[in-house]
């Protein structure tokens, strides 16, 4: 396999594209879903389990290992790849949304962010180049710019003002990193549901120039169809043969309507943190293992699923370690959640590349509908 850093689209039913993209330590099929590991782990999950699953990458936060241990350290000890047992793909975000959602804590201006610990309220400032170098020591195959993420609904004159910080720190983002092929860079469309910002943002990044484009500031409070419509005019801006991440997204839904829309990359915690508060799910839709009814249920969650989790233990045992709060059934829940989201994508590619995805989407929306199916018992 190339040393070099690669897009290719090899198939396209309507604006949905099945892709990949290459790395020296591997490939990552798109449509693709990152499970988040913030602080080096996808929490309650083994990295090879995770792999199992069916992920080809997964995500790192730039400001929880900045803080601890701290990027330094992470680099002497090899890097994050080796640091979390993770050898394929890592993206890693910028910080830029702890912008928004640590606002209490941090004084922004043109030149940064200052922050304050949420762990023990040290003084860190972090800059468009030291996220970059951040993101460097901890070996990131995707590196992201730093950009000011802001919460929704806002004055349209506060998205602009975020939006052209975010572009001009792009450009120092670019400088920073420099020239390396077999790593990327991606900039990040902002504006916030302001179509005519999220053009501009868009245009803006390209004369600058990245080996990818994220879609920022979505799934952020506001609606779903007004999330789908910033995509509809944003997505139609950015080039064809670089990948389109959209950040933070989200449901399985979510997922599945941008990826019509021509998205190709995803994250969310979503799937990991519904696991750990009792949450699955399946191809019924998300089931909550707290309630009472599935006590005395011996089924499994889905007999006809690949997943072990789903497959091999009772309804009635997940519910009771979910209530005797037992650290497994975090961890089986887990498994379960991001194994559905991973065989999601996996459906969605193979429907993409049969050119029958209008008849996969209806056919899983038609599943989430008909919902979960109690004993009958």
């Amino acid at each position: 396999m190339s040393l070099a850093y690669a897009f290719d689209v090899k198939a396209r039913d309507g604006k949905a594209r099945l892709g990949e993209i290459t790395f020296a330590r591997g490939a990552v099929r798109t449509p693709a879903f990152m499970p988040v590991g913030t602080a080096g782990t996808v929490k309650a999950m083994f990295p090879e389990t995770v792999r199992q699953t069916g992920a080809d990458i997964v995500l790192g936060n730039t400001y929880h290992l900045m803080l601890r241990p701290g990027a330094e350290r992470v680099a002497e000890l090899g890097g994050l790849h080796r640091f979390m047992n993770w050898p394929r793909p890592i993206l890693t975000d910028s910080g830029g949304f702890q912008v928004m959602s640590l606002s209490s804590l941090r004084e922004l201006t043109e030149d940064g962010v200052t922050f304050r610990s949420h762990l023990d309220g040290s003084e860190h400032h972090l800059t468009p180049e030291r996220s970059v170098e951040i993101q460097r020591l901890l070996g990131a195959d995707i590196t992201m710019q730093l950009d000011e993420c802001v919460a929704l609904p806002c004055p349209d004159a506060e998205a602009e003002r975020a939006m052209l910080l975010s572009r001009r720190w792009a450009e120092r983002c670019k400088v920073a990193f420099g020239s390396d092929p077999a790593r990327a860079l991606f900039g990040i469309v902002q504006g916030g549901t302001v179509e005519a910002l999220r053009v501009r943002s868009a245009e803006g990044l390209q004369d600058i120039g990245f080996d990818g484009y994220a879609v920022g500031g979505l799934a952020v409070g506001e609606p779903q169809d007004v999330m789908l419509s910033t995509l509809d005019v944003t997505v139609p801006v950015l080039p064809e043969d670089r990948p389109r991440y959209l950040m933070g997204v989200g449901t399985p839904e979510d997922m599945l309507l941008s990826v019509m829309r021509g998205i190709d990359m995803f994250d969310c915690v979503m799937p990991t943190r519904a696991g750990r508060h009792g949450q699955a799910y399946t191809r019924f839709g998300r089931i909550n293992l707290r309630n009472a009814r599935h006590a005395a249920d011996p089924r499994p969650l889905d007999e006809e699923s690949d997943c072990p989790a789903a497959r091999d233990y009772s309804r009635a045992y997940l519910h009771h370690l979910v209530k005797a709060g037992e650290i497994l059934g975090a961890m089986l829940l887990t498994w379960i959640n991001v194994h559905y989201y991973q065989s999601l994508m996996a459906g969605i590619r193979q429907a993409i590349g049969e050119g029958q995805l209008a008849g996969f989407a209806a056919r899983t929306q038609a599943g989430w509908a008909e919902g979960d199916i109690p004993s009958r018992s």
